[in-house]
């Protein structure tokens, strides 16, 4: 057992022997690696950065024992020969890879001789070509790329117009997309060639003068200041202006003189100074702890301590283009053995490794100081992402970021961009436009001379100064040519006024009642408004009527007065007849006669008239009453002559003492429908253009009427109207807004308002379009209305200032009452119905009584109901005299020989007995 154990052990041994023996030996990558580096003379930076990309990987040791030497060489930019010299130097030595240079001239020649070697060419400058070389890897963000990124900006910032600054034709490249875009109405472009030179102020000139205020410039890092500086001179670097720098490196400009210019200074950058990689990097070099370990020919050691804020884009790309170089080496090593060869550029012989070395660069996948760095089929760097960063009082900040994928991600908050705005307008001093109309600006009345703002009052010039403190900004009054506000000519599409200014640029903001419409919304901007009013009409207050004779008639409407003759003339025939009817309203005429032969009713037609009439005038009458039926006639009459007579007296009183107006006109409808009193308007403005372009009937025939009119009817100032409605005496009347009418009838006791607004509008201060101040000035508005300080300023100059408070209203001048208006059926209408309620209780009452009577009658005699009731209801309705004689019992034989013949007679025969008391 021993023995076949050792046995087996050997024939082990002897396989693996054999076996090793037929497998190819693996031998590991050279211990150094040279790659080449060729930069242009002058380029330190590129040239550091090389080496120090080299140092850090060898460091890291990621292939573990190889490690990378550098081989450096230094050209000119334009030698093609000499630069086709070095690369021959180069490949003669043995080198894996070349990088560089910058110069895109050069860079061609050493393209065409890495080609014919199969040597990878690594390049990350900015290169305009739209394909690739098989043997070239560019980290540079591809051109189409940038050029979309550059339309998102343009189309994040709501642009429509802009103007191109370029200095060569690299430029138009970069902004190719902006130059084709799909829709071309979507933009007004224009395009002009920085000079040569470092002047460039009259192409600037010609710039400003056009009016575009959307600068894209691209040129050369290190014009960027030049240019700005330029700008600024020339006052094109004002808060309307905004810019976009294609410069990846504005991190290398001295922005400091633009901080607070208010400019909107725009860019695009591959580094990120927040990302952990790039801090450890800024650390490293700031420390002075990096040690090159390549020596230069002299054998001298390099010590590098720079601040990364030195370094440009192509600068950090040479690092990440060194470690994509390395991985893709260390993938190559996994898959095969590497060997490096010597060539020789006039040779045949091509490195073996060069096309699956080129072929795993543009397969890694790296996360480097530039972002991620992957190419797409073609071999372009098109999935990136840059950050979107602008100038501001604490230099560039990132605002956002852009990648082809998502587009622009624009993360600066409204909040942010309010305050940076707060900050610009600190001590800044606007150009402000104004027209002169009371109470809004008004020259101040001093006896002293007084210049600049203090010159200048009114409820427009607190409010500038409440905002003007809120934001803390300075103004200059600048009054408009013309005193106009501004409208549009049709014909020639032009503005005037105060509009005219802010067009062109004469002024930043306009402020007097300014009207806010659709028409100057889209010419200029407008804060949120100030004040709301409408139209309203301003005419010669009414006359006082001239007291009527018979003025006594007016409480009372002429239905009512009819109907209380109506009621008067009713109950009294009522009365007259209930009295008839009921048995104990007639009565013993002789109270000492106890055997009457007749009984007499007070009621007849002329006492029952007099009884009304005394009860209506509340002075009484000798007739009383005396049956159930006749005493509810007169309760219900006193109920109604005492609601009646307390109407009358109430509202007499009023009438009295009211003076009532007579207005011919009420309202709009009523000045549409007559052409005696003459109207019009304001010759141009909102109220002119409100009638021209309204499409309501009433104020289309109002328009019509008014463009007619012979003469003119409108007027050149609020001022000119005013004056023309008192010297009309009420023959014209003038259109205007609401609240400049209050103002006006607050000082001429002569004119009123008339109806209510015809529409509904808003005054708001006037800013240039797309100003960025809009919002601030707005937010400062709505913190003086949240604290009622604007209601404030409206009391003081329309009330309180001096003139104000002088005429008092109708109401004032009446003793507090109102205007009295006449009392018709629908306010006494209740009194009536309890009056014809009481008059018919009565009348049933009274019939009750007439039965019951004639009932005892016939019960006492014997003698039918009928016939009783018959010969009462003949005495009745004949209506004559008011006495009746009294009835007596008839013996038998007089019943027996006259029979039933005394119904008939006028003779009543009853027995004492039923004498009515």
């Amino acid at each position: 057992m021993r023995g076949g154990g050792v046995s087996v052990g050997v024939g082990v041994v002897v396989m693996v022997v054999v076996l090793a023996a037929l497998l190819p030996t693996a031998r590991p990558l050279p211990d150094v690696i040279t790659i080449g580096g060729l930069f242009d003379e002058g380029d330190e930076e590129q040239k550091s950065a090389f080496r120090y990309a080299v140092d850090h990987v060898n460091r890291e040791n990621i292939l573990g024992r190889t490690k990378f030497n550098t081989y450096i060489e230094m050209i000119p930019p334009y030698d093609s020969f000499l630069a086709s010299k070095k690369v021959c130097q180069l490949v003669g030595s043995g080198v894996a890879a070349i990088f560089g240079p910058q110069s895109g001239q050069t860079s061609a020649h050493v393209q065409s001789i890495c080609d014919a070697l199969e040597i990878p060419h690594i390049e990350t400058r900015w290169d305009y070509r739209l394909r690739r070389d098989d043997y070239s890897v560019n980290l540079y963000p591809h051109p189409s790329s940038l050029s979309k990124a550059y339309l998102d900006l343009v189309r994040l910032f709501e642009w429509t117009s802009f103007c191109i600054l370029y200095e060569d034709n690299d430029g138009l490249v970069r902004l190719q997309e902006l130059l084709k875009t799909p829709s071309p109405h979507e933009f007004k472009v224009s395009i002009r060639q920085l000079p040569q030179g470092n002047n460039y102020r009259e192409l600037l000139k010609e710039v400003r003068s056009s009016g575009e205020q959307n600068i894209i410039l691209d040129c050369h890092t290190e014009k960027v200041g030049a240019v700005l500086k330029q700008a600024q001179q020339i006052d094109m670097m004002s808060s309307y202006h905004n810019y976009i720098i294609t410069s990846m490196d504005l991190h290398l400009i001295e922005m400091e003189d633009f901080k607070y210019s208010g400019s909107n200074i725009t860019g695009l950058r591959l580094i990120d100074p927040a990302r952990e990689e790039v801090v450890a990097l800024v650390e490293t070099w700031t420390e002075g702890r990096v040690m090159a370990t390549n020596r230069l020919s002299d054998g001298d050691p390099v010590l590098e301590q720079r601040d990364l804020s030195f370094w440009t884009t192509e600068t950090a790309l040479m690092y990440d283009a060194v470690k994509l170089f390395v991985l893709a080496m260390q993938a190559l090593d996994n898959s095969t053995t590497v060997t490096i060869s010597k060539l020789r550029c006039e040779g045949e012989e091509a490195w073996v490794h060069g096309n699956s070395l080129i072929n795993y660069m543009k397969l890694v996948r790296l996360v480097g100081y530039t972002g991620l760095i992957q190419f797409d089929s073609d071999g372009f760097r098109t999935d990136f992402t840059m950050d979107i960063i602008q100038l501001g009082p604490n230099n560039l900040t990132k605002v956002g970021t852009w990648s082809r994928k998502t587009g622009t991600n624009y993360t600066r908050t409204q909040k942010e961009t309010m305050k940076d705005v707060i900050q610009g307008l600190h001590n800044k001093t606007l150009i402000v436009s104004f027209a002169f109309n009371d109470p809004y600006i008004m020259l101040k009345e001093s006896a002293a001379q007084l210049t600049g703002n203090e010159r200048y009052e009114g409820f427009c010039i607190d409010l500038l100064n409440h905002i003007a403190g809120i934001l803390k900004f300075k103004y200059t009054l600048v009054p408009v040519p013309g005193n106009d506000y501004g409208s549009r000519n049709k014909t020639t599409n032009k503005w005037n006024g105060m509009l005219q200014e802010l067009i062109e640029k004469r002024a930043e903001m306009a402020i007097t009642d300014l009207t806010i419409n659709y028409e100057r919304e889209e010419a200029v901007d407008f804060t949120m408004p100030f004040m709301n009013l409408g139209i309203s009409i301003l005419f010669k207050k009414p006359q006082k009527m001239a007291p009527s004779l018979f003025s006594f008639l007016s409480p009372l409407s002429l239905e009512v007065w009819m109907y209380m003759i109506t009621a008067y003339l009713g109950v009294s025939i009522l009365l007259y007849i209930l009295a008839r009817f009921t048995p104990y309203e007639w009565q013993n005429p002789h109270p000492c006669d106890p055997e009457p032969d007749t009984l007499e009713n007070q009621f007849t037609i002329l006492n029952c008239l007099w009884f009304a009439i005394g009860s209506l005038l509340q002075q009484g009458s000798e007739l009383l009453p005396q049956a159930v039926s006749t005493r509810i006639v007169a309760g219900m009459w006193w109920f109604f002559t005492l609601i009646m007579i307390s109407s009358y007296t109430a509202n007499l009183a009023a009438f009295l003492t009211v003076e009532r107006m007579e207005s011919p006109i009420e309202n709009a409808e009523d000045l549409a429908n007559q052409d005696k009193i003459k109207y019009g308007s304001l010759a141009t403005g909102t109220t002119f253009a409100f009638f021209r372009d309204s499409s309501l009937p009433t104020y289309v025939r109002m328009w019509n009427f008014m463009k007619d009119a012979k003469p003119s009817v409108f007027v050149k100032s609020n001022k000119d109207g005013v004056k023309k409605v008192q010297e009309s005496k009420g023959k014209y009347a003038y259109l205007m807004e609401s609240t400049s009418i209050e103002y006006i009838i607050e000082r001429h006791c002569d004119l009123t308002q008339i109806g209510g607004l015809l529409d509904s509008k808003s005054y708001g201060i006037a800013l240039r379009n797309r100003s960025p101040y809009t919002s601030a000035i707005s937010s400062a508005i709505l913190a003086l209305q949240e604290t009622s300080s604007i209601e404030l300023l409206k009391r003081k100059w329309w009330s309180d200032r001096k003139g104000g408070k002088r005429c008092l209203t109708n109401k004032e001048e009446a003793g507090g009452s109102s205007m009295a208006s006449e009392l018709n059926l629908s306010n006494v209408g209740g009194v009536f119905v309890v009056l014809m309620g009481g008059m018919g209780l009565a009348l049933v009452v009274a019939i009750g009584e007439f039965l019951l009577e004639c009932w005892d009658i016939s019960r006492d005699d014997q003698i039918p109901l009928m016939g009783v009731l018959s010969n009462e209801l003949r005495f009745i309705f004949k209506c004559r005299g008011s006495s009746k004689p009294v009835r007596k019992k008839a013996s038998e034989s007089e019943v027996a020989s006259t029979g039933n013949n005394i119904y008939g007679s006028d003779v009543y025969n009853y027995s004492s007995k039923n004498t009515f008391t």
